[in-house]
Formats: structure tokens, sequence, C-alpha cells
């Protein structure tokens, strides 16, 4: 990935100035937008990382969020916002949550930006095939959605909306981690770990059960199939995000 930059937002504003020059300070190419969705659209070779500026945008420009709602989907570039509480909701209102990779509320720390976005240009720049390729099972589109953008920066992450999907998949596709949702209808993830545990073409695979709640009873079900952790679907983003980069950390350790 190119150090490339699509920073959208009013160029008289010294924020948006701010942040322009401490990025090309940091080797970004930056390409300064209005926030006007016709001529985004315009564009050609556009960046894979977009920044959103907040300030003085309102309502009236729910056509950008919308195009950028859309477009997150079918462009596939990183899209991270940038404004004060009352600004932050109101983007929220239109682009949904699950596909935003990271807000930020000003006033701004330029230095973390760039830190987090150079990490972002690093991985991308990992040989496909040394990327950790992830399973994600929730039968809850928001959750898989929310996983895959926080996920996607550094694995290659494969989404199943139901166990009989995902075990399917498994059966043709090789992967590193399964994360698993401990509550679904039909087939639940301790039936799904069940299965995957019986079956020999799978039943190495380690998996961690992603769970609404952290209560004894849940965890002795499925002690004995030797998940290897559980984490919370209500963890912090970096928080959840630094407890998968570990495991494989460790498990690296370990060969």
């Amino acid at each position: 990935m190119e150090k490339r930059v699509l920073l959208i937002g009013h160029e008289k504003s010294f924020m948006v100035n701010a942040i322009e020059k401490g990025l090309e300070k940091e080797g970004y190419g930056v390409l300064m937008m209005e926030p006007d969705e016709d001529q985004i659209k315009a564009l050609e070779k556009k960046p894979h990382i977009y920044l959103l500026y907040m300030g003085d945008l309102s309502d009236d420009d729910y056509e950008l969020f919308e195009y950028l709602n859309d477009a997150i989907d079918s462009e596939r570039f990183l899209l991270y916002i940038i404004g004060n509480k009352e600004e932050l909701d109101l983007a929220i209102k239109y682009i949904a949550k699950e596909k935003v990779q990271e807000t930020y509320l000003r006033p701004l720390d330029v230095k973390r930006l760039t830190e987090q976005l150079n990490s972002v240009v690093e991985y991308s720049e990992l040989d496909d095939e040394l990327k950790k390729k992830i399973l994600i099972i929730d039968d809850d589109g928001t959750m898989l959605r929310m996983m895959r953008t926080w996920l996607s920066v550094k694995y290659h992450v494969y989404m199943a909306s139901s166990g009989k999907i995902a075990l399917s998949f498994l059966a043709k596709n090789p992967i590193d981690l399964v994360l698993l949702d401990y509550e679904m209808p039909g087939m639940d993830g301790a039936t799904v770990l069940k299965e995957m545990r019986s079956t020999p073409a799978y039943k190495d695979i380690p998996v961690i059960f992603l769970t609404a709640k952290d209560d004894k009873e849940s965890v002795m079900k499925v002690v004995g199939l030797k998940p290897e952790k559980y984490l919370l679907k209500s963890m912090p983003k970096e928080k959840l995000t630094n407890a998968i980069d570990e495991f494989f950390i460790i498990r690296s350790r370990k060969k």
C-alpha cells in the first residue's frame, strides 16, 4: 500500500491544514478534497486510506456520508473519521459504525494518527502468503463486519454466519484461527467446536470463543474441547485485537 491519503475536509480549516502538514512530514502524499461526493467519485487512482474531518459538516452533507458508507464496500478503502463527540455521532448516523476503521476525538494528536497509519502501511506490504488466515463465525452480521474491519489490516479474514456454513468452509480451506461466537441459533458455538474436534481434517485448528457473557457455566461446557481462550464481545477494539496478535506471537514462539 502506498503512503497516500485522501483527506476530506474544508481546506480553509486550520486543523485540516495541520493534519496535511503532519502527514506530509511523515512522508505521506496527501490528496486534499472538499467534502463533495461528486468530486470524490470522479477521482482516479484513489488512495486506500480516507480521512474524513467532520468540522463544519452537518446533516446537509448526508449525500457525502451515504456515498462513503456504500463505497467502503465496493472500493475497499479504510475510513478514519475525526471530530468532536457530536460530529462523530453525526457521522455514525449515516456511516455504519462497523465499517469505520477508527474514530478520533478533536483535538487530534496527529503524531498518534500517523503512527497508526504507518502500522497499516507496514502490514499491507507483507507478502499475502505470510498473512495469517482467520475465520469468524457469528450469526450477527454487524459483529462480523466490525471484526472484519478491525482485523483485515493485518490478517486475511473470512466470515461465516452459521456453524453449518463454517464447517463447509473449513473442509475446503486452510485456516490459522477460528473466532467462534458462543451463542448462535441452531448449531451453537459449543456444538461447532465439538464437530471440529471430531473431524480429522480440522480438529487441530485453534479456536477462540467470542462471548457476550463471562460465566463459569459456559466455560465449563467446553473446557474439555480445549479452546485457546475466551474474548468478550464488549472488549474495546484495541484490547481485542491485541489479544489476537498476542495469540499468534506466542504460538510462533512455541514452534
